[in-house]
């Protein structure tokens, strides 16, 4: 369960990084250049210490659990975890693919694209606790209107946060 917490604090924080760098190709030259190198610097650390390793080992133990329990395969609700975990390893090869362009100074996203980007993960943390959570207790579709739900809230969230800075 650590290695999924801190796996999901870096795909958390990655994306504010890139929102900071973009706000940063902004500024004037040698403030731009100061920040755009600790930024990158924060970030490769983030990554490669934090976030990869807890990915992999997250993976690893999850495998190790579906072994040892693998009557758990047979559940529908572990069947559709499943795939919003193959939707988190997506993200994190996405997002991994967004740190070597920003690593390499291909700035091809907005700063609100990355905001968006940013609330890809909490999704899939809402998706997987709440099936975790509730399991056999409501039908799918609850579920489903649920997400639907949280993922307006967040777009009605960012568009506010977008008004409330450009004002």
């Amino acid at each position: 369960m650590i290695f999924v917490i801190t796996w999901f604090a870096g795909l958390f924080y990655i994306p504010r990084l890139f929102i900071y760098i973009l706000e940063a190709q902004k500024k004037p030259s040698i403030e731009k250049e100061i920040l755009t190198n600790q930024l990158n610097l924060m970030s490769k650390r983030l990554w490669y210490i934090i976030t990869w390793p807890s990915a992999i080992l997250a993976i690893f133990f999850a495998l190790i659990l579906i072994y040892l329990v693998p009557s758990w395969l047979m559940q529908q609700w572990m069947l559709i975890k499943l795939v919003f975990a193959g939707l988190l390893i997506i993200y994190h090869l996405k997002t991994h693919s967004m740190y070597i362009e920003f690593n390499n100074g291909v700035y091809k996203y907005s700063s609100t694209f990355m905001r968006f980007w940013n609330e890809g993960a909490t999704v899939i943390l809402f998706s997987i606790v709440f099936l975790v959570s509730i399991k056999n207790t409501f039908s799918w579709i609850f579920g489903l209107f649920g997400l639907i739900g949280l993922i307006f809230i967040l777009i009605l969230g960012i568009r506010f946060y977008k008004r409330t800075k450009n004002k």
